[in-house]
């Protein structure tokens, strides 16, 4: 322009707001700057007094704005400045208004419709952590025994868990025997369930094993017991009831007319528990079977159970299986069964009882007058010594019906005592002498005892060293003497030849159904001789385990064709578990199966 003007109109003005620092106590000046000519607008602020609501203005200076840029441009602004402020006339009040007054309603306008636009679109703030905690205060119930969750989950839990309960509730009015182990209801499920079983007479027997209940939820079963008369089998096996468990369920026992099985093994059973057993048996007239296996019982719980053995007259099968009662515990339970009469199967499994606790329990056994048909006297450490012991009761039992020496260390020597004592006893059917370190000449004077005996069914060898020796010397005799019908020979070191002399045996044996010969290193030619007498007509084996015998597709292929060829095959299981069979050897064995069943009709279960 060719002289400075007070006010320079261009095409893009620009409007800089300076707020007055001394009234409202901060400063703040922003400009925005064009490669155009601009014009500098300073206005004071409009502030609200506390004295009264109205819009004061202080000055209005109006600049010119120079294209020029840098040091000159800052010269000519100031130059401008000068001059505008010699010449110019001061800008009347009501043109300033004008313009001043729109601007401002236009901020007000601008922040009133901000914070209506808030209130309505945005969300409300979340709720404080103490707020949250206050909705949360009172944990709710699961079916698992001690899980506690927070309302949000715990009450679909909470629906879930009483929907499932329910259901358990109807399965115990609808069946006569009801499986609940396993399900985790714990105390509270079992309180809730308490009702349910306690008025219906359906439920005869009934299994809580391992479901998370206590002490506590032992209780539940007073008001069951006192209702429910039909209820004859009661298993709290897997449960930590101990002791105090055990003398709540004893209480409600006591004069208990309708239990007549108890199941409590693997419970924390310890002395005080198995003493508060001991006295609810004195009372209690209807027990038939207890069984307190892998419990925590030592010698003091096995006194107290000998001497309720002395007034009981109802007890007839005691399991103790996996105890610690040891020698003491032995001698002082022969001395309860020295006057009872009514125990007829005893389970001790596992005790530490050696040859000095059987001493003690053969003596007390050979003065009762009661009749007893099971000896389970397993792992017990047991020498030749104790074996001994054994024989001589075993010499005069005409009862005793299954002994179990297995896991012990007779060896040849004990071994041949046992078989002295089988040749005049003709009451025992099945006997286990299995992992006894037997070997030929042991299984030798046993297999001599069958020349004469038709007594014996069931005879358990395996875990002996017996060799293709004492495979000849079984099966020798085994061929047409004994009434044998489940042998059992896993792991005897057989072999190829051992094999042999059984498959010969095969031919001529009438009574074998269960032959066992697992992990007796057969391998091909031990199944290729087996295979040969699979093909002659067996009326007897129906079952033939060779699982883990190093057999290859060839001994697969020799069994699959004897199974063809038998049009009146009697096997209904073979086992080839645990063998070297490829795709080729299964599929041989599925053929054969397949053909089996086409030709007789007959299922041939087939493992591989």
């Amino acid at each position: 322009m060719g002289s400075p003007s007070t006010l320079s109109l261009c095409s893009h003005p620009t409007v800089n707001l300076e707020f007055n620092r001394r009234k409202v106590g901060y400063g703040r000046q922003q400009s925005l700057s064009s490669s155009s000519s601009y014009c500098l607008l300073h206005i004071s602020p409009v502030y609200i007094s506390r004295r009264r609501n109205c819009l004061q203005l202080r000055y209005v200076i109006v600049r010119a704005a120079s294209s020029s840029t840098g040091p000159r441009r800052s010269m000519n602004s100031r130059r401008v400045y000068k001059e505008s402020q010699a010449q110019a006339p001061a800008i009347p009040f009501d043109q300033i208004a004008s313009f001043v007054v729109p601007a401002g309603a236009f901020v007000v306008i601008s922040f009133v419709l901000w914070k209506l636009v808030e209130k309505v679109l945005l969300p409300k703030p979340a709720k404080t952590t103490s707020e949250e905690s206050e909705s949360t205060q009172g944990l709710k119930w699961s079916i698992a025994a001690g899980t506690n969750l927070l309302p949000g989950f715990g009450a679909k839990i909470e629906r879930e868990s009483k929907l499932r309960l329910n259901e358990f509730a109807k399965e115990l009015r609808s069946f006569s025997i009801v499986d609940m182990s396993g399900r985790n209801f714990g105390d509270e499920g079992l309180f809730f369930l308490a009702e349910s079983l306690a008025y219906n007479q359906t439920a005869e027997e009934v299994n809580f094993a391992a479901n998370g209940i206590t002490a506590v939820g032992v209780k539940a079963f007073d008001g069951i017991l006192q209702s429910n008369i039909a209820l004859k089998t009661l298993n709290l096996s897997g449960n930590a009831i101990g002791d105090e468990g055990a003398k709540y369920l004893c209480d409600i026992l006591a004069n208990n007319s309708g239990i007549q099985k108890l199941q409590l093994n693997s419970t924390g059973l310890g002395d005080e528990g198995a003493k508060a057993i001991g006295e609810m048996l004195k009372k209690n007239s209807t027990l038939r079977i207890l069984e307190l296996n892998n419990n925590l019982i030592d010698y003091s719980g096995f006194s107290g159970l000998a001497g309720s053995l002395l007034e009981n007259k109802t007890l007839q099968s005691l399991h103790l299986n996996g105890n610690y009662g040891g020698a003491l515990g032995a001698a002082a339970l022969a001395k309860g069964l020295e006057s009872n009469k009514s125990l007829r199967e005893l389970y001790l499994q596992g005790n530490s009882v050696g040859d000095e606790g059987v001493r003690a329990l053969i003596s007390g056994l050979s003065l009762r007058k009661g009749k007893l048909v099971l000896l389970d006297i397993a792992n017990n450490s047991i020498t030749a010594r104790g074996a001994f012991h054994v024989a001589e009761y075993v010499k005069k039992s005409k009862s005793l019906l299954w002994l179990n020496l297995y896991m012990n260390d007779i060896k040849d020597e004990g071994a041949e005592k046992i078989a002295e004592a089988l040749k005049e006893n003709r009451s025992i059917t099945n006997i286990d002498l299995g992992g006894n370190d037997i070997h030929a000449k042991g299984i030798s004077a046993i297999a001599e005892v069958l020349k004469d005996n038709s007594v014996i069914t069931s005879l358990e060898l395996g875990y002996n060293p017996i060799g293709p020796e004492g495979a000849m010397a079984l099966a020798e005799v085994l061929k047409f003497h004994g009434n044998v019908k489940d042998l059992m020979l896993g792991w005897c070191q057989i072999g190829a030849k051992g094999a042999e002399y059984f498959a010969d045996m095969l031919k001529y044996n009438g009574t074998i159904s269960i032959l066992d010969l697992r992990a007796n290193g057969l391998r091909d030619e031990g199944a290729i001789c087996l295979a040969r007498s699979l093909k002659v007509v067996n009326e007897s084996l129906t079952t033939l385990n060779l699982g883990f015998n190093e057999i290859r597709d060839e001994g697969a292929f020799a069994i699959a064709q004897a199974l063809k060829a038998n049009e009146d095959v009697r096997l209904t299981s073979l086992n080839l578990a645990s063998n070297f069979l490829t795709k080729l050897g299964q599929t041989a064995l599925t053929d054969a199966r397949d053909h089996v069943f086409e030709m007789t009709e007959k299922e041939l279960a087939v493992m591989f």
